[in-house]
């Protein structure tokens, strides 16, 4: 008797990432560097409007700047898992970070998360080249078959965000985790290589200028583009 098994693909380990500069039309994607970027984004990310966006994170709000400072050059300083990158403007000016994590290059799998988009670059066109410039490094660069997204079950903007940037929604495992103290359950999200393409071609049709009128409002939507 036969048995079903999955197709064949080429057995080979996808690269890991490194720190490099990811250059977009809107800004850029860059290490994190503590000494430049600690007090924009302890300003930006603390305060009454702006610490609600540490709901769903696994660390902050930090009770004070020295706290950030530290959390800031621990995570800078990470070379293998998680490598984390600031999100920066035109003015190269950060605005929020977000990593790559969960790394397995032998089954070419890896993960975005700790995502910190902080009120400067929400809704705005680079919030979206951001994730364009990751997806297209950890597929077109480093090599990777499947790339997902995890989130907070009660995480709705995220959940939401996952779809628009064309992941897939795949289940929720309850009880995942104890984060500060309560119960989490996990949405899993995933893009494959083979639909990497699609999305691409949406993201560059989405980000282009001429999607774009006078008043910077889209033309059409990145999943009418997709």
């Amino acid at each position: 008797m036969t048995l079903p098994v999955g197709r064949v693909v080429p057995d080979h380990a996808a690269s890991r990432p490194a720190h490099v500069v990811l250059e977009g039309l809107y800004g850029r994607l860059r290490p994190l560097d503590p000494a430049r970027d600690s007090a924009r984004l302890f300003a930006l990310s603390h305060g009454d409007e702006a610490e609600s966006q540490w709901a769903y994170l696994f660390t902050g709000p930090y009770p004070d700047r020295g706290a950030f400072d530290e959390h800031v050059t621990t995570i800078a300083a990470g070379i293998t898992d998680p490598v984390y990158w600031a999100i920066a403007d035109r003015d190269d000016a950060a605005v929020g970070w977000l990593s790559l994590m969960r790394i397995d290059p032998r089954h070419r799998v890896i993960e975005v998360g700790s995502i910190l988009y902080t009120p400067a670059m929400q809704r705005t066109p680079l919030a979206t080249e951001a994730q364009y410039l990751l997806a297209r490094y950890v597929f077109d660069t480093l090599g990777y078959r499947r790339y997902e997204w995890k989130c907070n079950d009660l995480n709705a903007p995220s959940r939401r965000a996952a779809v628009r940037f064309g992941f897939t929604y795949e289940g929720t495992f309850r009880q995942h985790m104890i984060v500060k103290g309560r119960s989490r359950d996990t949405a899993w999200y995933a893009m494959c290589d083979h639909e990497w393409p699609a999305c691409k071609g949406a993201f560059e049709r989405w980000l282009a200028p001429e999607n774009f009128d006078a008043e910077g409002r889209q033309r059409a939507s990145l999943a009418d583009l997709r």
